[in-house]
């Protein structure tokens, strides 16, 4: 198959603590909170996931293979435009967005008024229609760190296709 093979999946996963002193940007969007996520760029758990998936279903490493924490060009980087740089990688290597499927993992805050916007923000960075890109989010009914409210995690699986 290799090479033949079209069509790609990729996963990715991402976690961020709460801290106390930053905004809360989940795709692209700034949410009303008291607290924000820790991380060495805006920190946005869900753009995050969705990169990974996106590099990964490239065989293309991960966010921190092309963007690394240590490096201070990217401390408190704007996610929306890592993503656009992620599509560019993507584009020259051959590759186009089918598809994307998220879930943001939070007990609070409430995300459903923003979900729409953060889809908008996603399909802009990455050059595709919105009703190609999924964004859920669930709680996990007060378990794990997540239920505990020490922090928010994030999951995508992206499909994308040799052009």
């Amino acid at each position: 198959m290799g090479e033949k093979c079209a069509f790609r999946v990729g996963h990715g996963y991402d976690v961020h603590r709460f801290a106390e002193g930053r905004e809360l940007i989940l795709g692209g969007v700034k949410i009303p909170f008291v607290l924000g996520l820790l991380g060495h760029s805006d920190a946005d758990v869900l753009l995050h996931a969705v990169m990974d998936a996106l590099l990964g279903a490239a065989a293309l490493g991960d966010i921190g293979h092309l963007f690394p924490d240590n490096d201070p060009a990217f401390k408190g980087a704007d996610s929306l435009l890592l993503m656009k740089e992620v599509v560019s990688v993507l584009d020259k290597n051959g590759y186009e967005i089918v598809n994307i499927d998220s879930t943001v993992c939070a007990q609070k805050p409430k995300l459903a008024p923003h979900i729409d916007l953060m889809r908008e923000n996603i399909a802009a960075a990455c050059g595709i229609d919105i009703s190609q890109v999924s964004v859920k989010a669930t709680t996990e009914e007060g378990l794990g760190f997540t239920g505990e409210m020490r922090g928010m995690s994030a999951t995508a699986v992206a499909l994308i296709v040799k052009k």
